[in-house]
């Protein structure tokens, strides 16, 4: 496969300018989303292959999410890409000034393999919504999905427009020697920086959503039965394969008993069986190992238990942890959930924000003070409070990460600005300009130049 010349096409078909023009973006995207509804069946069969995940799994969690991105922007494109009046200032008087937005033309996505739908297409489907046009990697680690994206875009677009490109590590090298307008990419933060350094070589901006250790604080005023319902959903959503999933929770150590106790009740409410319509197995032999290996028997609340064959690991609560333990030290990316304690909220807060910055923080209270303190004091890409994971739902909110976890955010408008360039113009009259800024320079010039300015 030649990247270089589909590169290089990709680029021609954006300097023709066809890319620009909303109705030819809008029958893209139409087209895109009957695709997606034709090959619905193609799709499900892939993500079983590589997770073993339901069909009501993959809709809710990753085709809803695509469907829904592509009817925003049909909906909305007009107004996002109008350019936007903004006030002139008294010094460019009489005049207007104006924002555009325009594409930047031509962009990479690198999507991840926990979502592999999702977290490659709806960042593609952004790109395309904005004007662009799109080289989209998925992860060569989820194989069958992979392969199904690539049949259903390669066959149904030009690649001068569209193209998917397969493989793994080798081809990201060779892909990421080119220069692109703008490259995202979803997984982890090692990787993340391997892309940030190859993006710096060309001055290409880049979106990066990482991860990180999200926490889940319960403290002694929650409604605890609805936020371990929540967290036990939230966490053991994809079997823990979740960048914005609960890695661990501090709970107020007076309460601690009692929200164990309904932690445990939902885990066995919801029955995590193998092969259960609602949890899927682990990604690959690789990640198993190491999650297995994180499991310390002594420190076991509930579950543990696990089979290599099926890359099936329980649900389990790990408890008695300290920040020092291994299963601390790592975002866990997998169903053990560590609980710790605190018996002074804002201490609990100091520790968090002594640690990298997450890309998800959620907090259990009824307390508004406790809700101030979360919002101001600790810096996290974003989150809920009495829920998890739900904020990434609503498109009017950007989604990212700050620090470690990412940079840059999406969904929705945010999305549509960070595969834009926002261009400034300002527009003059040609009557009724005072000579200040012209020569020659005077003293009462200037003094008229101050008021202005």
């Amino acid at each position: 496969m030649n990247f270089e010349d589909i590169i290089v096409a990709q680029r021609t078909f954006f300097n023709s300018q066809k890319t620009k023009n909303l109705k030819f973006r809008k029958r893209n995207l139409e087209k895109f989303r009957d695709l997606i509804i034709k090959y619905e069946e193609l799709l499900y069969e892939a993500i079983y292959k590589d997770f073993g995940k339901s069909k009501f799994d993959t809709f809710t969690t990753e085709i809803a999410f695509i469907l829904k991105d592509i009817d925003f922007y049909l909906k909305n494109l007009n107004s996002l890409a109008k350019p936007k009046k903004v006030k002139t200032n008294l010094a460019n008087q009489f005049g207007s000034s104006k924002i555009y937005s325009e594409p930047l033309g031509c962009t990479l996505v690198i999507g991840a393999w926990n979502y592999p739908y999702q977290l490659s297409l709806s960042p593609m489907i952004t790109a395309l919504a904005a004007g662009n046009t799109c080289v989209l990697k998925p992860s060569e680690v989820a194989e069958n999905t992979m392969k199904a994206m690539a049949k259903i875009i390669n066959e149904n677009f030009p690649e001068e427009y569209l193209f998917v490109a397969q493989g793994g590590v080798d081809e990201i090298i060779e892909i990421l020697k080119f220069k692109f307008d703008k490259i995202f990419f979803t997984g982890s933060t090692k990787v993340g920086q391997i892309v940030y350094e190859a993006a710096a070589k060309n001055l290409t901006p880049v979106t990066l959503e990482l991860g990180g250790k999200s926490p889940a604080i319960v403290t002694s005023s929650a409604d605890f039965e609805v936020a371990a319902k929540r967290i036990v959903w939230g966490k053991f959503l994809n079997a823990g394969q979740t960048c914005v999933a609960p890695d661990y929770i501090l709970v107020d150590e007076k309460v601690k008993d009692s929200f164990l106790d309904a932690l445990k009740s939902y885990i066995l409410k919801f029955n995590y069986a193998p092969r259960s319509e609602h949890y899927t197995q682990i990604i690959n032999q690789r990640n198993f190992d190491r999650l297995v290996s994180l499991i310390e028997q002594e420190k076991i609340y509930t579950g543990g238990n696990y089979d290599a064959e099926k890359r099936y690991i329980e649900p389990t609560v790990l408890y008695n942890i300290s920040w020092e333990d291994p299963v601390m030290q790592e975002e866990i990316f997998g169903p053990l959930l560590p609980v710790l304690t605190f018996s002074n909220f804002n201490e609990a807060l100091i520790r968090i924000a002594e640690n990298e910055k997450p890309l998800a923080a959620y907090l259990f209270t009824k307390n508004s003070e406790e809700k101030e303190n979360f919002c101001s004091k600790i810096s996290f890409g974003g989150g809920c409070i009495n829920d998890v994971i739900m904020h990434l739902s609503n498109e009017n909110l950007p989604f990212g990460g700050v620090g470690n976890s990412g940079i840059g955010n999406y969904h929705g408008k945010f999305g549509f600005d960070s595969f834009s360039h926002q261009k400034a113009v300002l527009e003059r009259a040609t009557w009724g300009e005072p000579d200040f800024k012209y020569p020659p320079y005077t003293e009462k010039k200037l003094n008229w130049i101050k008021k202005l300015l």
